[in-house]
């Protein structure tokens, strides 16, 4: 076969691209090492309950084109984040909030709330922060930081917070409102049925073949009597595993996930997501999926999230942004402007976390501008 595009993983930033070349009348392969299609957004049934295999997705955008786009392939509900902090033994709203700083200091209004943070940030203060934990004092003071803030964000980068860099925080949110919505954009919600099929429905009529990997594939190809040609490839894997790290690894951090179905419980912690702040509890958060669509199954399905460090052959999952990566991708990056008929995108092909939103908006841009080309 002749096709027009080679598209290396069958995540949300892959499908959206493959859909609209397919619309263009281009014609795609796509592949993907997993045994699935949808990259971490893949969700799958277990006791009627649909279960978001790597870790919690809630959509949410303000941008009403991107929200036109994805309702196209799928109804989505009304659900609205709302997590719950567990700190030992004390329960707490998020995002930081009036009902937040009421549980904590025993006060009803904003001024009370506000005259106690300022205090704190005062006592704190430090006119140029050298490190995260410096960071956050300045910006919510000591009680928010050290019960909501130090020990999570230590599990997640496995660091101390006077190890870190002071810029990974540039602002924490404080709302002085009794509002436990954790994004602000005006439509979120959670699609009725899970993510998987949303992107069968971007794939629909486009080839997919799974559990092979790009190398795999060219060593494949290179040996087949009549190999497959590609024009274009849309490489969305690891930009320093496609060069065979010749500059060297880029950082990541890593996630594992221990899930577990109680049969007979048919709610186990009354929210979709409670995050544990202590660093003494292994794991970051607690989800129960079946909360993301309202669900009244008689059991229930969670997942432990517990943080890890990354090595080849794990899930990269959250680019570790740094001086030193920064640098080292943007040595990638010229290298991969020597490919000139491979683009890189999606959040590994970029070195760069997005939320749903941006990935679906970066893949509609990179097809409008690969249509205005040919």
């Amino acid at each position: 076969m002749k096709y027009d595009y080679l598209i290396v993983g069958a995540g949300l930033y892959g499908a959206v691209f493959a859909c609209e070349m397919k619309r263009a009348g281009k014609k795609c392969l796509v592949i993907d090492r997993r045994d699935h299609i949808g990259g971490n957004i893949y969700t799958k049934c277990r006791n009627g309950i649909q279960v978001h295999r790597y870790g919690a997705h809630i959509f949410h955008t303000s941008d009403k084109k991107v929200w036109d786009y994805i309702n196209r392939f799928a109804e989505f509900n009304n659900y609205v984040n709302a997590p719950v902090a567990v700190y030992k033994d004390e329960l707490y709203n998020l995002p930081f909030n009036m009902n937040t700083f009421s549980k904590m200091w025993e006060i009803r209004t904003p001024r009370e709330a506000r005259e106690i943070i300022e205090k704190q940030r005062r006592e704190a203060a430090v006119e140029s922060p050298e490190n995260l934990e410096e960071q956050a004092l300045n910006l919510v003071g000591r009680d928010v930081y050290e019960k909501l803030v130090k020990g999570y964000t230590e599990k997640q980068w496995g660091r101390s917070c006077t190890e870190l860099p002071a810029f990974i925080i540039k602002r924490l949110p404080v709302r002085f409102t009794y509002d436990n919505n954790y994004f602000t954009d005006r439509y979120q919600g959670i699609p009725l049925g899970g993510y998987t099929p949303i992107v069968e429905k971007m794939l629909e009529g486009i080839p997919v073949r799974l559990g092979i990997s790009y190398k795999e594939l060219l060593e494949k190809n290179g040996a087949a009597p009549e190999p497959d040609t590609f024009e274009t490839v849309l490489y969305t894997g690891m930009i320093d595993e496609y060069f065979d790290y010749r500059l060297g690894e880029l950082q990541y951090r890593s996630l594992r996930f221990e899930e577990e179905l109680l049969e007979g419980v048919d709610n186990y912690q009354g929210n979709a997501v409670v995050n544990y702040t202590e660093r003494e509890v292994p794991y970051t958060r607690i989800i129960e999926h079946k909360h993301f669509e309202f669900g009244k199954q008689p059991d229930t399905v969670i997942t432990r999230e517990y943080p890890a460090a990354w090595q080849r052959g794990d899930e990269p999952y959250y680019p570790i942004n740094d001086e030193r990566n920064g640098t080292l991708y943007r040595q990638y990056k010229e290298l991969a402007a020597g490919e000139p008929n491979v683009i890189f995108g999606g959040r590994l092909g970029m070195y760069q976390y997005y939320d749903m939103d941006k990935v679906i908006a970066e893949a509609l841009k990179l097809a409008e501008d690969r249509l205005k080309i040919n």
